[in-house]
């Protein structure tokens, strides 16, 4: 079976750098992915994105070495279990606010006799080779999101479940659970001193702890935190920022008439 890289790069004490893709495209995402991020994840939660398109997603960020991992839209084993047999590598399930959410979320994604999904991985085989029903289970990696006031005070317990790889942590929904205002990087302090500890208890569970970022420096700063997982912008806020870069760029050389002409 094709090996998991990020796997391989939690196993040798290194953190990966995560795309994010939001825009329901093949050929962006195919884009992105020959640019050598380590991982994508194709957004089915807050991504315009739906089921057929991510399949389309996943065939073109097979191309690359880049890993192909999904956000689903929720902890249902219709989403998780589609999306493993489209070829995700990763899965990422928002909202896990109790022990009960982490054990459906292992059952879901684990052949029996660890979990009860069910078999059908239709383009897991071409992504994954012949092999891949032996080997599932211990390949795909499965992320919890820890992002509620009730996710956080049973964060410990969670982490003990067996067959969980890792958590995520989104600050804007972790933010609004604490009263405080949403963001991703400069969080209030109760949002920060969260984050620490979410992080801690991963690191005294053995699991790898992932965090989203707006900016490259935050995701700097985070990795040397102990994080192995940072997603750094979007393809979506790649496309916008690039394109006012760019006309920033060309609006102070024009004349301040106006636009340019021809």
């Amino acid at each position: 079976m094709r090996t998991n890289r990020l796997k391989q790069i939690w196993a040798n004490g290194g953190a990966a750098i995560n795309g994010w893709l939001a825009i329901p495209n093949g050929f962006s995402a195919e884009v992105m992915a020959h640019q050598g991020w380590d991982t994508l994840t194709v957004d089915m939660q807050h991504g315009v994105i739906d089921y057929q398109c991510a399949v389309d997603m996943f065939t073109a960020i097979s191309t690359t070495s880049t890993v192909p991992v999904t956000r689903v839209p929720w902890l249902a084993p219709e989403h998780l279990m589609k999306a493993l047999d489209a070829g995700a590598y990763g899965v990422i399930c928002p909202m896990i606010n109790s022990v009960e959410d982490a054990e459906n979320l292992v059952a879901w994604t684990h052949y029996p006799p660890r979990g009860s999904r069910s078999f059908g991985p239709i383009r897991g085989l071409l992504y994954g080779g012949p092999d891949y029903p032996d080997h599932a289970n211990d390949t795909v990696a499965v992320f919890a999101m820890i992002e509620t006031r009730d996710g956080l005070d049973n964060v410990e317990d969670i982490l003990r479940v067996p067959g969980l790889d890792a958590v995520y942590i989104g600050p804007s929904d972790l933010s609004l659970a604490l009263g405080c205002r949403p963001g991703f990087d400069d969080v209030d302090k109760p949002v920060a001193e969260a984050i620490e500890y979410i992080l801690a208890k991963a690191k005294e569970h053995g699991k790898v702890a992932g965090c989203h970022n707006g900016t490259p420096e935050y995701a700097l700063k985070r990795i040397e935190m102990g994080f192995q997982f940072v997603t750094v912008s979007s393809d979506s806020r790649l496309l916008a920022s690039g394109s006012q870069a760019l006309l920033g760029q060309m609006r102070g050389a024009l004349p301040a008439s106006g636009g340019a002409t021809y």
